[in-house]
């Protein structure tokens, strides 16, 4: 593998129910570890059909807004035509049209360069899938 291209994989548990799950302290240790310093993007990758990657406020209620509007316009009820699992999880998989799967984001002196009040989050819908893998690859 090349100096320039370090890549980890994060096991994240987001239990029964809807989640915004802050990512951003794992990204800046993974950039501590892997970016010494240097230039370069951050690409945050979730490899499930059912869950994305979102930049966001959290912890002022954005994260639960944000869950809200999904709500409102992916409803879980028996509208779709996917119909395995739980009711509504037809609308899991629509979810990554919405939310994308990833994110590229700049890193500068090795720090990610996030807005003042910028989280980088998963968010996963999917209530029937609590176990998720989020791959971290920091290019420069």
């Amino acid at each position: 593998m090349s100096d320039a291209l370090h890549t980890h994989v994060l096991e994240i548990t987001t239990g029964s129910g809807e989640t915004v799950a802050d990512l951003t302290r794992d990204c800046e240790d993974f950039l501590a570890r892997a970016a010494q310093g240097r230039d370069g993007l951050l690409n945050v990758f979730v490899p499930h059909a059912t869950a994305g990657v979102a930049v966001l406020e959290t912890g002022a209620g954005s994260d639960s807004d944000l869950l809200a509007a999904l709500h409102d316009l992916l409803p879980a009820d028996d509208r779709w035509r996917h119909r395995h699992g739980s009711p509504g999880h037809g609308r899991d998989h629509v979810l990554p049209a919405f939310v994308p799967p990833h994110a590229t984001l700049p890193v500068l002196g090795g720090r990610l360069e996030l807005g003042t009040w910028q989280s980088v989050c998963l968010v996963d819908t999917n209530r029937d899938n609590p176990h998720r893998k989020v791959r971290l690859s920091f290019l420069g």
